[in-house]
């Protein structure tokens, strides 16, 4: 779990704080000021202020110092005594200051004096620093401060900032000192982040990831109040809502919260499912996974198992609501009349299902496997109403005595925005859900920059709902993008009709899978190229894609006479040698000195279609 949630706040922040979409953080990714910001080595003013350009004094020094060492953690109040002529016990650093005295990291002066306003050179940082490290004077040779501002730029101490000798370190120099420091070797020639416990990554920096991950607390569920009155910081805040840009005030009872109190980051997550508690894993003792609308999720908390268990709230069979937290697992348990979850989307199947009461009562009722608009498939018992495959309907737990419900149409037409923001006259909310789906049951979740530009018309539309701000939320659309089905290469087709006897036999290549298609069915596609539409996993339609020689192509796009063609981003590349075809990378054959391309696109008619699904390479 804790991998999960580090690499889901690793792509969260670097997205929203550094604005860099990253899979993982290094030190390529995460700048110095945001890696001692989460390290808690240097924090920000009452109203969240890092005052980067700020002085630093010696006091500030010496918390700057214990909040990176191993007693971060044990400074408490006053000391009860002075420890200089000018360190009350009632200062606020004197704590700080006593760790640093105590682990001769820092001295006094010879008068009894600390001076702990006074702004901290750069000789006197550097030499602090090096006895962090473990070194000593009898380590350094020669007079002070040459010899110790020598080791410490040989150390790497002194990179990326530029002060100098006799000038003072501001607060942003502190930070690329500290960050150079997690990363320098120790007297004993180890990676000093790494002597207090942190996660090293190959470059000898601090893991951002994990680092976030273990300064997060929660999750936690709001019942009554707002989230600001219960956060340890107040002022400037970032708070992030389903992955997206938000406020506090955005949050409602029942959302599932973190934070990160160094980074002053909020993570707020809405998801939930209602249904029925079926089962749970490994026993409803002790559960770690438990199983609602047919879909099974891990627990995250102990108080969510403790009510789904023996000893808890609820029972299998009951109606429960889960509240999901920011990797997908539940962090509570409510009822549905707390917290109703409501759905829209396609039916994919129907069935009939056994439900087993917590007292032994078995009953049969109807199930709908429904993708909904979020693109999570999910199973919700429809009662004695029973919906066809490709029927739109409508979950809404409010209505306890029917929760499932046919969906009506509601159609537009309209040219979608070349950012992607609008439809007609219509805006897309920040988290539209947007489902594209086909006549055979395929479907894919879509994003609006996807349709940018696409002009929909009414038989495109099948469905849209709009928010409390009468902006687009949910979007159901069919055949408008091309993206609900696979693209490969049929490599031969015999189709025969014999005294009212139909029969066709294909060989399809699917990535590097090969696969054989025969039966009474004609699809009246030739050898190469070519859409291929699945229902319940079996094939129930090709159509062939045409052809355009490319002049060069890169993963976005590809140009052919003049004429740029958008490149699908799941855009199948094959190299094809003696009428075979071999799957590769398109940076292996882009070369178009040594190949020649020729690209593949639908031509079907797809309002945000006509893209490059395959190239083949063949070499010249």
């Amino acid at each position: 779990m804790k991998k999960a949630i580090a690499l889901f706040l690793t792509l969260a922040l670097l997205a929203g704080l550094l604005a860099l979409p990253a899979a993982a953080a290094d030190a390529d990714t995460v700048d110095a000021v945001s890696m001692v910001r989460a390290l808690g080595i240097i924090t920000g003013d009452a109203h969240g202020n890092l005052n980067l350009s700020n002085n630093v004094t010696r006091a500030e020094f010496c918390k700057m110092l214990v909040s990176a060492s191993s007693y971060k953690d044990t400074v408490g109040g006053s000391t009860g005594y002075s420890l200089f002529r000018d360190v009350k016990s009632t200062n606020w650093a004197v704590g700080y200051i006593k760790v640093c005295v105590d682990n001769s990291w820092f001295i006094g002066y010879a008068n009894g004096t600390f001076r702990p306003g006074n702004p901290i050179t750069l000789e006197e940082a550097a030499t602090v620093a090096l006895r962090l490290l473990g070194y000593t004077s009898s380590d350094i040779a020669g007079s002070y401060p040459t010899a110790q501002l020598s080791k410490f730029s040989a150390l790497g101490l002194h990179d990326g900032f530029s002060t100098k000798k006799g000038q003072y370190m501001t607060r942003s120099d502190c930070a690329q000192l500290f960050y150079n420091l997690m990363a320098a070797q120790t007297k004993d020639g180890k990676v000093y982040a790494s002597t207090l416990g942190y996660t090293v990554d190959s470059s000898g920096h601090v893991d951002y990831a994990s680092l976030i991950s273990a300064g997060t607390k929660g999750p936690y569920t709001l019942t009554g109040g707002t989230i600001a009155s219960k956060l340890p910081f107040t002022g400037n805040v970032t708070v992030y809502r389903n992955g997206l840009a938000s406020t506090l005030a955005a949050a409602a009872d029942y959302d599932v919260y973190y934070y990160n109190a160094n980074i002053r980051t909020v993570w707020i997550y809405t998801d939930r499912v209602t249904g029925t508690y079926k089962s749970a894993s490994p026993s409803t003792a002790a559960p770690t996974s438990v199983t609602v609308a047919g879909t099974s999720y891990s627990i995250e908390t102990s108080a969510a198992a403790y009510k789904l268990s023996t000893q808890g709230t609820y029972k299998t069979g009951d109606q429960v609501t889960l509240l999901l937290g920011m990797n997908g697992g539940v962090a509570d348990v409510c009822s549905p009349d707390e917290a109703t979850g409501s759905y829209c989307g396609m039916v994919l199947s129907s069935s009939k299902e056994s439900v087993t009461a917590a007292d032994g009562t078995v009953s049969v009722t109807n199930v709908a496997s429904v993708i909904c608009t979020d693109g999570a498939a999910r199973s919700f018992e429809t009662g004695s109403s029973s919906f066809s495959a490709g029927a739109l309907v409508q979950v809404d737990y409010s209505n306890t005595a029917n929760p499932v419900s046919s969906l009506s149409s509601v159609s537009a037409s309209g040219k979608v925005s070349s950012d992607g923001k609008t439809f007609g006259s219509l805006t897309f909310a920040d988290d539209a859900e947007i489902l594209d789906t086909d006549s055979y049951g395929g479907y894919v979740k879509i994003y609006p920059s996807r349709l940018a530009g696409a002009t929909l018309s009414s038989l495109q539309v099948r469905y849209y709902a709009l928010d409390e701000n009468g902006e687009i939320s949910r979007l159901i659309l069919r055949g408008a993008t091309g993206d609900t089905c696979t693209y490969g290469v049929v490599l031969s087709a015999s189709e025969s009709t014999v005294s009212m006897n139909v029969s066709g036999s294909y060989t399809i290549l699917n990535g590097s899978v090969q696969s054989q298609v025969n039966g009474s069915t004609v699809y009246s596609v030739s050898k190469g190229p070519a859409a291929i539409f699945y229902s319940n996993g079996a094939v129930a339609g090709m159509r062939n894609l045409t052809s355009v020689t490319l002049d060069s192509a890169t993963s976005s796009s590809a140009v052919a006479s003049n004429r740029t063609y958008k490149v699908s981003e799941s855009c199948a590349v094959y190299l094809k040698k003696d009428s075979s075809y071999y799957s590769c990378s398109l940076s292996a054959v882009s070369d178009t000195s040594k190949y020649s391309l020729t690209g593949w696109y639908d031509s079907f008619g797809y309002p945000a279609g006509g893209r490059i699904r395959v190239i083949v390479a063949e070499a010249k």
